[in-house]
């Protein structure tokens, strides 16, 4: 049996932003990948290929309360597995995953860094699930520090 990809073992302290504020969705990447990149976890065409991929297939995804995205990018571009999480104090707009005419007003950006194809659906099922617990995301929004965030989500078994 195939053990579930679960998203505590993915989020790791340096990529957690908790109470951002960004203007757009490239400052957000850009703050991620330099980050990412300090690490030596992504190849140096992470940012530009994560740029190009939400443009064509845009990750916006708009809940009853929140707004949420997950981009992503190429499995090549990423040398150690990493789900980043910003959660923003003022939204950052997204183009929504089913209809690219509609903006989203994201509040929880997931940026998926992980390498195994399967692992990358594994995660978004996983983070479909969470988005769906509407207070379970209103908790995650309200952590203040890096380490509170990753405790809501290792409290949850997520």
């Amino acid at each position: 049996m195939i053990e579930a990809t679960t998203l505590s073992a993915y989020v790791k302290e340096p990529l957690v932003f908790t109470q951002e504020n960004y203007f757009s969705q490239d400052e957000l990447f850009e703050q991620v990948t330099q980050k990412a990149a300090d690490l030596d976890w992504v190849r140096d065409d992470f940012l530009e290929r994560i740029k190009k991929r939400e443009t064509t297939f845009p990750t916006g995804i708009q809940l009853v309360h929140y707004g949420a995205a997950i981009p992503h990018t190429d499995a090549e571009c990423v040398h150690e597995e990493f789900v980043a999480i910003v959660t923003l104090q003022d939204p950052v707009i997204f183009q929504s995953m089913e209809d690219n005419d509609q903006e989203v007003k994201a509040q929880i950006v997931f940026v998926l860094g992980l390498n195994q194809p399967h692992a990358q659906l594994e995660m978004l099922q996983s983070l479909m699930g969470l988005l769906q617990n509407e207070s379970l995301l209103a908790e995650l929004l309200l952590a203040t520090t890096p380490s509170e965030l990753i405790e809501i989500i290792k409290q949850n078994n997520l």
